[in-house]
């Protein structure tokens, strides 16, 4: 891999950790995400050949096992509902302030965004990455990257704007 010092390090692992925990929205399974991000890039750092696109490369990796992840979790949920489990989930607390609850309102709208819109509101918005850089780390062309951002923060301003899109109607005789 390339010579970074320790405190470039660590920015670029911060980095990836806030990607992973928004992908993930659990703290463990972002530290589990980003640290196989890094084991697969020291294994394969001779893919990866140019400086400047350390950081997309990185996003790039995380990402897809990211997606790999999802995927065996959708088949290991099919075999559980096979079998007659369910697996049961947990909200998180609110707190009393309400500068807190206007910002986790926030916080739970990007949560409800599918993970394609979030990973490109964060490559895109929060990590600085160009368009061109994020389509290259999702592996779609630029274009996509283009109009599924558009879309993601037009769903994003619905959501935390109050206006939600209205659910679609039945007409009952």
């Amino acid at each position: 891999m390339h010579d970074l010092d320790e405190h470039q390090w660590r920015e670029l692992l911060l980095r990836l950790r806030r990607f992973a925990l928004w992908l993930t929205r659990e703290s463990a399974s972002a530290d589990d995400l980003v640290q196989a991000t890094v084991e697969r890039a020291l294994s394969r750092g001779r893919q990866q050949r140019e400086a400047d696109a350390l950081r997309p490369w990185l996003f790039t990796i995380l990402y897809r096992l990211f997606l790999d992840g999802k995927r065996r979790d959708r088949l290991h949920a099919r075999w559980l509902a096979w079998f007659g489990r369910a697996q049961q989930g947990s909200e998180p607390l609110g707190d009393n302030t309400e500068d807190i609850i206007l910002a986790q309102a926030d916080l739970q709208a990007f949560g409800q965004l599918s993970a394609e819109q979030r990973a490109l509101l964060l490559l895109v918005s929060v990590e600085g990455l160009s368009y061109k850089e994020a389509a290259v780390a999702l592996n779609i062309p630029i274009g996509t990257v283009m109009s599924r951002l558009s879309r993601a923060r037009a769903a994003l301003r619905d959501l935390t704007e109050g206006n939600p899109t209205p659910p679609a109607l039945r007409r009952l005789k």
